[in-house]
């Protein structure tokens, strides 16, 4: 049986979690938000409601256009923690690989990488086996 990882992994995503609607939420968004925007189809803008959401949300209310702001904001902070979290497996892969490489082995250990495309697709299903061929594939530097 596989490690219990993925529930791990949840659980701390929860813990850190800070935008709305997130287990442990803690203290006001912080959404920050250009003009108003128009509707479209209207030809007078006198006759426009002011809005208070952005274009870029989509949201049609104040609350939404916070919830999507402060969920993007996270977003944003998670993928720059991803792509850093990639570069360093990229880095480390390359030490491995130089290491099995000088010792007469092979650059690539296909029984590892099989266990890796297992250990994704358990954990987030069939697109989970795409996500770590990527990653193997990044990891595998050039030849």
């Amino acid at each position: 049986m596989a490690p219990a990882r993925p529930a791990a992994m949840v659980v701390l995503l929860e813990l850190t979690s800070d935008f709305p609607g997130a287990p442990g939420r803690q203290g006001p968004g912080r959404l920050s938000r250009s003009g108003p925007c128009r509707r479209r189809g209207r030809s007078s803008p006198e006759k426009e409601p002011r809005m208070t959401v952005t274009e870029n949300t989509g949201a049609r209310t104040e609350e939404a256009a916070t919830l999507i702001g402060d969920a993007r904001e996270r977003v944003d902070a998670l993928d720059d923690r991803i792509i850093g979290l990639v570069q360093e497996r990229m880095a480390v892969s390359a030490v491995i690989q130089d290491a099995r490489i000088t010792s007469g082995g092979r650059r690539v250990n296909l029984s590892r990488e099989m266990e890796i495309l297992g250990r994704y697709r358990e954990a987030l299903g069939k697109p989970g086996t795409a996500l770590a061929m990527t990653l193997l594939e990044l990891s595998r530097g050039r030849i």
